[in-house]
């Protein structure tokens, strides 16, 4: 009896105690987590006004991607920590905790980091951006998108290539689109009987037809190769980079269909074979039998 009135103490006892921690700390962790989800929702919000401030103000769209998704996990981490301090929680400790987990973190992944400081570096020094077309480490392609451990492009044929940052930051990098046009240069081989200047001419019309392709600088059009077979012609223009390989397309038609209308023949490669008659043959080598046969004698006499 004096047991179960012993148990019934404990557990009002039990009871009491639950009560009041509920009260106390349970009202401030309740408060805590309703305060940092309202403080997530007004620090997303913030972000998302201060990406479309910078979307009207035409600020570069790789600067974007990176900055306002890491000022958002910045901000929300700083509000982690206070929350951390309003429930009474040593936030030394966990900071040393984190120093000593981020320091052997590091050492595992120094190619990571590696990674991270090219990233720094492409977005501080900006040799390419988003939508920029780049050839890097023998891989070419449109950037898709830049984060700040890797560099993503889309290839002609619709694949993605990821590239660490760390190698884009220390590779040749080209890119074919920094000065806002590009240069192409197509050959185009006709027969030596062909009127060479009329060619030229023609592929000069096919030129001016296409608006894509930019007067200034003029384009250029001129003999770049005797060839074994055909003369070969070099066109040079600039197009700007959205248009350069529908204007590329376009002029490789185009001069074709002009070519075949107005008798400009693009030959094939020849080659001339000459074929001795068999009897003038044996006649050679019996003379030259009775050359070597006279020689031999007069050396003996």
């Amino acid at each position: 009896m004096n047991f179960l009135i012993g148990a019934n103490l404990d557990f009002t006892s039990l009871l009491t105690n639950v009560g009041n921690w509920l009260v106390t700390e349970g009202l401030k962790i309740v408060i805590a987590i309703v305060v940092f989800a309202i403080y997530c929702a007004i620090v997303k919000a913030i972000c998302k006004r201060i990406d479309k401030k910078l979307q009207k103000k035409n600020v570069d769209l790789t600067l974007r991607k990176i900055s306002v998704p890491w000022l958002k996990r910045i901000l929300i981490l700083l509000g982690f920590v206070c929350v951390l301090t309003y429930l009474g929680i040593e936030t030394s400790a966990i900071a040393a905790a984190i120093t000593s987990v981020g320091l052997t973190i590091g050492l595992a992944l120094q190619g990571s980091l590696s990674n991270f400081a090219g990233g720094v570096v492409i977005v501080i020094m900006r040799p390419y951006k988003i939508g920029d077309f780049i050839e890097c480490n023998g891989q070419s392609g449109t950037v898709e998108d830049i984060k700040l451990f890797y560099t993503y492009l889309r290839t002609g044929d619709n694949k993605i290539v990821v590239i660490p940052n760390g190698v884009a930051g220390n590779s040749i990098v080209t890119n074919f689109n920094i000065n806002g046009t590009r240069r192409n240069d197509l050959l185009f081989s006709i027969s030596y009987d062909c009127d060479f200047e009329k060619a030229k001419n023609l592929i000069k019309e096919c030129m001016d037809k296409n608006e894509q392709i930019l007067q200034d600088p003029a384009p250029l059009i001129n003999i770049s190769e005797h060839g074994d077979n055909a003369i070969v012609l070099l066109a040079r223009y600039y197009t700007k980079c959205e248009n350069f390989w529908s204007a590329h397309w376009y002029m490789l038609e185009a001069v074709k269909k002009t070519f075949d209308e107005n008798g400009i023949s693009i030959p094939y490669p020849q080659l001339d074979v000459h074929i001795k008659n068999n009897d003038e043959s044996e006649e050679e080598i019996v003379k030259d039998a009775i050359e070597v046969s006279d020689k031999q004698k007069k050396k003996k006499k």
